[in-house]
């Protein structure tokens, strides 16, 4: 049968691809190290798995609102005026399956087919594959290794048309790991009070990823005068371990988020309910698993960094934030798509393609692995570069 044509155009996750591809390998007897999920390796703290447990037993298992079990959107907003110092209430918030459903939601109800998603590279990669199902044009902004991936505001300035109408910013970045600073964003607030037209949305899904010396900052908390044009998407995946969980939220103008739950309650209806109340849990008790976990992978963050520091041709820019490293390969001649196929067919090495996320120079680590892992990863890793004649003058590396 004829697909529409959004389905036609519509392009896989890369990321899953390449991991399922690695299991696939590893289930067949290879001797595959991937280094390519975005995924805590720790498992749910135990008071969130008993808090959804006790809702189970509790009988939570019937349909719930399409927006979300009123306690946990309750928690959402408390969270967000005590820790991240946003003006919200419960009203604003819409509890989603995932992070991903957050933004596929908003997109929907706020881009029309003509009007731009102005979107930073490197990328998110689902970003402009959901911003294009709603029919939006995507513009994107490059930044490169070079530049330290950072947010060129002249750039973003001189590329806002009367069609703009989203901008989309992820701090700590993914799949970079950079992340903004406080004058960054004012400086961003400023430029975004010169143009009234542009809204933007701020996942914000690392937030408690960060290496020592490094703070988190919402641009909602910092401009509250743009409040009617700032969404926030978030949720429990890495921050707390609960990728499988899929709980995330949307956050915005009230307006907008009753906009999406319609959609939500046309589509998914509510999340799994007795999900919910573990979410709650999480929110209710104590920060010590999250911020013990966020330590491990800044131990691991540094590693991966410092292993990628000491090998020859790359140009990386040391992530201080979420648990990826994006070095810069292209001195070795290889478009990123091809550099991971040789890695992997070569050193059973599992990458992903920089290519995914909107820069072909590069691909993307994780440290969400042992440490082990990571010592392995770079050992393969290394061999590889050593065999690549042409970066080595069709020589044997020294």
């Amino acid at each position: 049968m004829k697909l529409s044509a959004r389905a036609a155009a519509l392009q896989p996750s890369l990321t899953l691809a390449i991991a399922a591809k690695a299991k696939q390998l590893l289930a067949e007897g290879q001797d595959i190290c991937s280094l390519s999920a975005g995924e805590p390796d720790f498992d749910t703290p135990a008071f969130i798995r008993e808090g959804a447990i006790r809702a189970l037993e509790a009988g939570a298992t019937r349909y719930g609102p399409a927006a979300g079990e009123p306690q946990l959107r309750e928690a959402i907003a408390a969270k967000l005026q005590s820790h991240n110092g946003m003006a919200v209430n419960a009203n604003q918030v819409l509890v989603t399956n995932g992070g991903k459903q957050a933004l596929y939601n908003l997109f929907q109800v706020l881009l029309d087919p003509g009007d731009e998603l102005l979107l930073p590279a490197p990328y998110w990669l689902s970003y402009p594959e959901m911003a294009r199902l709603a029919g939006a044009t995507v513009r994107v902004l490059p930044s490169s290794a070079a530049t330290g991936f950072r947010l060129d505001l002249d750039a973003l300035e001189a590329m806002i048309s009367p069609r703009s109408r989203l901008l989309v910013l992820n701090t700590p970045s993914n799949p970079t790991g950079v992340v903004l600073s406080r004058q960054e964003l004012e400086a961003l607030a400023e430029l975004l009070r010169r143009h009234p037209q542009l809204a933007v949305v701020c996942d914000e899904i690392y937030e408690h990823l960060l290496a020592p010396g490094h703070s988190h900052h919402s641009l909602a908390a910092l401009a509250p005068d743009l409040a009617e044009r700032l969404f926030l998407v978030n949720g429990f995946a890495k921050g707390w371990a609960m990728t499988g969980w899929r709980i995330g939220y949307l956050v915005g103008p009230q307006a907008v988020i009753k906009a999406a739950i319609a959609l939500q309650s046309q589509s998914t209806s509510n999340v799994c309910t007795f999900a919910q109340f573990g979410a709650l849990a999480a929110l209710e008790g104590s920060l010590d698993c999250v911020t013990s976990m966020a330590a491990s992978f800044s131990r691991r963050r540094e590693r991966l960094s410092l292993g990628l520091q000491q090998l020859p041709g790359l140009q990386l820019v040391p992530p201080n934030g979420a648990f990826y490293a994006f070095p810069d390969v292209s001195a070795y001649g290889l478009g990123s798509m091809q550099f991971c196929d040789q890695l992997l067919e070569r050193e059973g090495l599992a990458l992903v393609p920089g290519g995914a996320f909107g820069d072909d120079r590069c691909v993307r680590l994780s440290c969400a692995v042992s440490s082990a892992t990571i010592d392995d990863g770079l050992a393969r890793l290394g061999r590889f570069l050593g065999s690549i004649p042409s970066f080595w003058g069709g020589a044997s590396p020294p």
